[in-house]
């Protein structure tokens, strides 16, 4: 193969989504040169699917390098961890000041902040880029996010734009996010966004419409549906909309087959983890995480069944239409409280790392071609381009309006489902959340007196905060005490 300078970009990695990305960015116009460790997967690609395209392969590192333009361009789509971390000290001999890596895969921020710190110090320009949208979104418009250093954005803005998935209003599904691993960390709490979303349908509406009042898969479609057509107006509602009323082969629904143990990846863990790494009450993320976790185990959920005791009746005998228009209330509130703790843990992380995070962009960039598109992100957008130091969601006229119409919906959607005994965790937490966040004297002060009682880990006045004092409360203790920190 010809090691002729000619690609404007390079993608290493050539599983499915490597592939359908590099057709993505040779359908928009730019010549790319395609790597994989297994070289005979270079000709197979371009033998079969690349075929007919302007895509050009490598089979070596240098002769990979060696077609790029300068600056080069270079993704990385390979499985995070070490093997980023290999393919780096691989291409580092082979580039020049300059030169740009990019990782596009599911990498942890921490990492993708150390390695935007290492490649800084040997001049080169590391960019983590969160990628959203799956195989189909690769292929014909992902979600894309990406940080790091910040010259590197005026090279890739052409392609990153060009090849993101449009929102309605034809904007592209791409901004710069920020420094360091800014845009990995983005990517993490979409991720967590979307763990907590998923149980937001499935807990309520479909336990207590199935459960509670007892339709069929197709009339629980047709819910779905309709609120597809309001507020409500989303991917993820679509879809449930779909396997609500798909039929196997013998024309009975395949959701009822499906064994109800859920899985997960870890980004949903990590973004709870970073949660309390920040002192930030991201709940329902957690709660969501925790869900799947309670799922998993159920040969002991089936045992449990058999012999634990719940309301003598699990079936609704109230106003049913009423309920319904309740479960969208609910369904709404507790979406917007989602997104608020979303942008909450970006807030503090974004601080913590002078990220500098624009948040319009990002509620921009997720309008489009990822799994948590929804039409209300536009009002997020608008609600951080009237403030772009908007302290939360929840304090933009908008939001208030909306929480305070539908509290009513959610409360009684809740009720319901705590007296028929049906589980909604992520709803009920996300309702105490909204409580707690509006109180302004929370039961914390008996919380510190009782620390301070049985470990002399002291206390602040109302009328003096930040002075931190210790009371002999047995007049046994003394009064040495132990030091402050934060929870």
């Amino acid at each position: 193969m010809s090691a002729e300078a000619v690609a404007d970009f390079g993608l290493i990695g050539l599983a499915v989504m490597g592939q359908n990305l590099i057709l993505n960015i040779n359908d928009n116009g730019f010549k790319v040169c395609a790597f994989n460790r297994t070289v005979s997967k270079v000709d197979h690609f371009l033998e079969n699917e690349a075929k007919g395209t302007n895509v050009v392969g490598a089979h070596s590192v240098e002769e990979f390098v060696a077609k790029l333009k300068r600056p080069r361009k270079i993704m990385l789509l390979v499985k995070a961890g070490s093997a980023v971390d290999k393919f780096i000290e691989t291409l580092l001999p082979h580039l020049e000041e300059g030169d740009i890596v990019i990782d596009g895969g599911n990498s942890h921020y921490p990492d993708t902040q150390r390695r935007y710190e290492y490649l800084t110090s040997k001049n080169i320009l590391f960019v983590g880029c969160g990628v959203s949208g799956g195989e189909e979104g690769a292929r014909h418009g992902p979600s894309l996010m990406p940080g790091g250093n910040p010259e590197a954005w005026p090279h890739l803005k052409p392609i990153f734009q060009a090849i993101a998935a449009k929102a309605p209003d034809g904007a592209p599904c791409c901004d710069w996010v920020g420094e360091g691993g800014a845009g990995h960390f983005v990517k993490m709490v979409h991720n967590g966004i979307e763990h907590a979303l998923v149980p937001l349908g499935k807990d309520l509406a479909l336990l207590i419409v199935r459960d509670g009042i007892g339709f069929t898969d197709d009339e629980q479609s047709e819910i779905f549906a309709q609120w597809n057509k309001g507020v409500l107006d989303s991917f993820l509602i679509e879809i449930t909309t779909d396997i609500l009323r798909f039929k196997d082969e013998d024309g009975q629904p395949l959701l009822e087959k499906i064994r109800d143990a859920a899985g997960q990846k870890g980004t949903g863990k990590w973004t709870a983890i970073a949660a309390l790494d920040y002192g930030m009450p991201v709940t329902l993320i957690g709660e969501a995480v925790f869900s799947r976790c309670l799922s998993s185990i159920k040969d002991e959920r089936v045992r449990a069944s058999k012999i634990l005791a719940g309301p003598a009746s699990s079936q609704y005998t109230g106003d049913k239409a009423q309920l319904i228009k309740d479960l969208e209330q609910a369904m709404y509130a507790s979406k917007i409280i989602s997104y608020a703790q979303g942008f909450m843990l970006m807030r503090e992380a974004s601080q913590q790392y002078k990220w500098n995070l624009n948040y319009g962009s990002i509620a921009l960039m997720w309008r489009g071609g990822c799994i948590i598109r929804s039409a209300f992100l536009g009002d997020i957008k608008n609600a951080f381009d009237k403030n772009k130091d908007l302290e939360n969601l929840l304090f933009d006229p908008f939001f208030q309006e909306a929480t305070a119409k539908a509290q009513s919906g959610w409360r009684n959607a809740i009720c319901a489902a705590t007296t028929l005994g049906i589980p909604v965790p992520a709803h009920s937490t996300a309702l105490s959340f909204y409580d707690g966040y509006r109180t302004a004297r929370l039961p914390a002060n008996m919380l510190q007196a009782q620390r301070d009682y049985f470990g002399a880990h002291t206390y602040e006045l109302e009328a003096n905060p930040g002075v931190y004092i210790h009371t002999n409360w047995t007049g046994r203790g003394g009064n040495v005490h132990a030091s402050t920190y934060d929870a």
